[in-house]
């Protein structure tokens, strides 16, 4: 058996089955071949739990945190493979292969030595001075350490800030994401409609979409992309929900169903991958980000 010290944290790993994050690896690699390559993060893991038959159970477990636990333990599979050259991380969001991770076929021992090799890398004799040493506890059974804590720490922000509040702040994400007359209505008996607005496609196109905004976090499922889509009917070409949680698989299913209006599903994860692309309510960029406390002050009045 295996025991790896980080700060406060210890990962046992046996000699048999992989465990935690570790099992994730392989699995991470083979579901990128299936999606052509490359994916977003989503995407990769919806395969993932597709194709290791976790249970709906199994899927709605969250950390102490709020942060659905098999996602998380993907995550971190993912930094892994990164780390060690299998996939490329300079772009968010989306998941490559590279040449070494195309071919690959990683086995339990492979994966030990992986871990190993990344973990050597973190340990606190290395980063002492460094804010990573305040990083290396507080994440359980999934990970030895942690650089991208303000993910986490815009996360609590986003979901500290009221509901109306968090409606405004949608409205202000869509805007700069290149929506045009973006307006939150809140009505309630509106079939969960916040707010709607328009998307111009090229200089000829453009696209009326209803939005609903769910401050949560937990899991958001098919029950409610359903009782949104009936209210979209017949108003808008596509809807959009956004939430601080995330979706199940059958939500995501739902929402992709064919024949009927498109929506699409915007998690937690998302929210602050865009954030970040658009530094939005951040500022200080480097290798991590500092909260933008007076951004988000007028969301919360």
């Amino acid at each position: 058996m295996l025991r790896l010290a980080y700060g406060k944290m210890w990962c046992i790993m046996s000699d048999g089955d992989l465990k935690y994050y570790e099992r994730f690896l392989a699995p991470v690699l083979a579901a990128l071949r299936e999606l052509g390559g490359s994916a977003r993060a989503a995407q990769v893991k919806l395969q993932v739990l597709d194709s290791m038959n976790f249970s709906e159970a199994a899927r709605g477990e969250v950390t102490p945190r709020g942060l659905p636990r098999l996602g998380k333990q993907i995550a971190w599979a993912r930094f892994y493979l990164a780390k060690s050259g299998y996939l490329d991380s300079s772009k968010r969001g989306v998941w490559s292969l590279t040449e070494k991770g195309k071919n690959a076929d990683l086995r339990p021992e492979d994966v030990r030595s992986i871990i190993r090799e990344i973990n050597a890398q973190f340990k606190p004799d290395r980063i002492r001075d460094t804010k990573e040493t305040s990083q290396l506890s507080d994440v359980g059974d999934e990970s030895p350490a942690s650089q991208i804590d303000h993910r986490q720490q815009l996360l609590d922000t986003l979901r500290s800030i009221p509901p109306g509040g968090f409606e405004e702040l949608c409205r202000y994400l869509l805007l700069v994401s290149g929506f045009e007359e973006v307006t939150v209505t809140g009505r309630s008996g509106d079939g969960g409609i916040d707010g709607h607005g328009l998307l111009r496609v090229g200089k000829l196109v453009s696209m009326k979409v209803l939005f609903q905004c769910k401050r949560v976090t937990d899991s958001v499922g098919s029950n409610v992309v359903r009782d949104f889509r009936g209210a979209l009917s017949g108003r808008a070409d596509q809807g959009i929900i956004l939430t601080t949680g995330y979706f199940t698989s059958s939500a995501e299913q739902e929402a992709k169903r064919d024949g009927v209006v498109p929506i699409e599903l915007v998690d937690g994860d998302r929210i602050v991958e865009l954030f970040e692309e658009m530094e939005i309510g951040l500022k200080n960029p480097r290798t991590v980000f500092d909260i933008d406390d007076e951004f988000f002050r007028r969301y919360r009045s």
